[in-house]
């Protein structure tokens, strides 16, 4: 792929061959959710779009700035597929909240299915910009949330895309990663049926290095995290320290990693060497386009 960069062969790979079969159709008689339900959730992936020498730049080296945004692509093929499978096992609206906001075009071809908000906002207030619904999904609200005064900071945007998603309606709004194309779905869906109990105020899947791969609130996240500093290995630990202050209730998910290091790519292969069905689209690019070093990893 590469939407408004360089289109790789490599990309091009991925996009070709990256199989739907994880997703099952969606008038599938046994997958049918809830739409009652399904309102009152909505899940966004943060994401941006694929753009060599913006996306997944710690991966370079060992990827060149091409190879690295044609992967960070499968990511998100990946991503939006489990997405989808859990979107059928516990019912809640799928949504990409995505960056810059030229992309907007890019991801709804790539997921016509999903709600789409932009991660900085709409380019005025004055221009009545609405975040796009899916199919099937509530209808459209103008975006009534504080406009973001550092937009350059990936919490203040948490901020922003929570705060919209949940003056739309739903009772329940999770935000995770574009940088785990491994993550199961169930997580997912458990990260809902945490957020039904009533003593839970909120839910976190903790990254091995120490940050986030999913955030659940039911109200917007406030200083969870527009004062803490993202991108750090106290991420996580910083985040719980604010939230014990004001006394809110946390649950946490089983522990899972993110794809930012060299290291952290390895394991990726390794984990999909003997798995390739956890992410089908990442599979096949590593089997291609990428050797791996070492024949293990932890």
């Amino acid at each position: 792929m590469n939407p408004g960069g360089e289109e790789t062969e490599q990309s091009r790979d991925c996009v070709h061959n990256a199989p739907d079969a994880r997703s099952l159709p969606d008038d599938h008689p046994d997958l049918q959710p809830s739409a009652a339900k399904a309102a009152r959730r909505a899940l966004l992936v943060m994401a941006k779009q694929p753009v060599a020498g913006r996306a997944k730049t710690r991966l370079v080296p060992p990827l060149t700035k091409g190879s690295a945004a044609s992967l960070y692509h499968c990511f998100l093929l990946d991503i939006l597929a489990t997405v989808r499978v859990a979107a059928q096992q516990e019912a809640f609206i799928p949504g990409i909240a995505y960056t810059p906001a030229a992309a907007r075009d890019f991801f709804r071809q790539l997921a016509p299915d999903f709600l789409l908000i932009p991660q900085q906002g709409p380019p005025s207030a004055a221009s009545g910009t609405r975040p796009e619904a899916a199919s099937g999904s509530l209808s459209d609200v103008p975006q009534q949330a504080p406009p973001l005064r550092r937009p350059e900071r990936l919490g203040d945007r948490l901020q922003y895309v929570l705060s919209v998603a949940l003056n739309r309606g739903h009772r329940q709004v999770a935000a995770i990663n574009s940088d785990s194309p491994t993550l199961p779905p169930d997580l997912l869906c458990s990260a809902f049926r945490r957020l039904d109990d009533p003593c839970v105020d909120a839910v976190f899947g903790p990254c091995t290095d120490g940050g986030y791969y999913l955030i659940g609130v039911k109200r917007p996240p406030g200083r969870l995290v527009t004062d803490v500093q993202m991108s750090t290995p106290t991420v996580l630990r910083d985040t719980l320290a604010i939230a014990a202050a004001e006394g809110l209730r946390v649950d946490l998910l089983p522990e899972w990693y993110d794809i930012d290091s060299a290291d952290e790519l390895q394991r990726l292969s390794v984990e999909l060497n003997s798995r390739p069905e956890r992410a089908p689209a990442t599979s096949r690019f590593l089997t291609t386009q990428w050797t791996s070093t070492s024949s293990s990893q932890p």
